[in-house]
């Protein structure tokens, strides 16, 4: 027999339907709303069967342990380090492993920018990054919920509920585990290294992949290639640089892997909108003018 809770340890909160009723339809909370959350250690025998889907999305992230999710019809295994999504509506099963039940921590999720940040289409079940940095907010989003159910609280739930859907999103753009660790590698060695020369060729050598597929996961995991990357990174040092030092552009460029001044200013542009020189000009000039009132002078305007 399935449990639905009832576990030593566990966390829960859920919010009435007349507090889900009026958030629903209240700024900031009827763009994202925890309606229920909670925390299930060492959960045997627990599981649910739900043949129309819940009204909410649910999060579930495994810490330990394993399960599995059925989503119309189709399984789904979810361990240690795993972030599953049950879209709202969706047919669904889940149940913990009968020989190492799974410990998770989960939230159910309603509102419009849902949506936006888990799309109903993606895999159900995402490898995470970081499972302490998900397992961190989602304990906030519980935390925040056992405070109480006023306003201010509720806001509170929903802008950490945010930040992991945010996170969950980020983790599924960035793609699959198994080749990630040596993606983000060759992307750390890019941050370190802005005036390297090294091409997709290296970088792949560096990663132990063919360049073509190193190209095409380094593309999924940040949306650019690589060039275009190291680009960026370039651009946004010589940013900090323009305004928090008095270098001259010629030695900003070469300080972010340009030789060439001008083709530096190029990039700038194209990536900036505005030249390095007139960049740091409209900085300088948004600079706010010290009064020039003394402390005395406005004691007395005071009086």
């Amino acid at each position: 027999m399935l449990i639905r809770d009832g576990f030593p340890g566990q966390r829960l909160r859920v919010l009435s339907p007349p507090i889900i009723t009026a958030a629903v339809d209240a700024p900031i909370t009827e763009r994202l709303l925890v309606t229920d959350a909670g925390f299930f250690p060492h959960a045997a025998d627990h599981g649910r069967v739900r043949p129309k889907g819940a009204r909410e999305t649910i999060v579930i992230i495994c810490t330990a342990g394993h399960g599995r999710i059925l989503l119309d019809d189709i399984p789904h295994r979810v361990g240690p380090g795993d972030a599953a999504v049950i879209p709202a509506g969706t047919a669904h099963m889940y149940l913990a492993d009968q020989d190492d039940p799974w410990t998770i921590w989960w939230m159910h999720v309603v509102g419009r920018d849902v949506q936006e940040l888990l799309p109903s289409d993606a895999a159900p079940v995402t490898p995470l990054h970081d499972v302490y940095a998900a397992t961190a907010l989602i304990t906030q989003v519980v935390e925040r919920l056992e405070v109480d159910d006023t306003v201010a609280s509720l806001y509170e739930t929903s802008g950490a509920a945010w930040h992991l859907l945010a996170h969950l999103g980020a983790d599924r753009l960035r793609g699959g585990s198994g080749t990630r660790p040596r993606i983000h590698a060759a992307m750390a060695y890019l941050r370190e290294n802005l005036a390297t020369t090294v091409g997709v060729s290296e970088l792949a050598k560096m990663a132990n992949l063919s360049p073509s597929h190193f190209a095409a996961l380094f593309k999924t995991t940040t949306g650019m290639g690589v060039i275009e990357y190291l680009a960026r990174l370039r651009s946004a040092q010589a940013r900090e640089l323009l305004l928090t030092t008095s270098m001259s552009i010629q030695d900003i460029a070469e300080a972010v892997g340009y030789a060439d001044p001008y083709y530096f200013s190029r990039q700038f542009r194209r990536l900036n909108g505005v030249s390095p020189r007139e960049f740091r000009a409209r900085r300088m000039r948004e600079t706010i003018a010290r009064p020039n009132t003394s402390v005395r002078g406005a004691s007395a305007a005071v009086r």
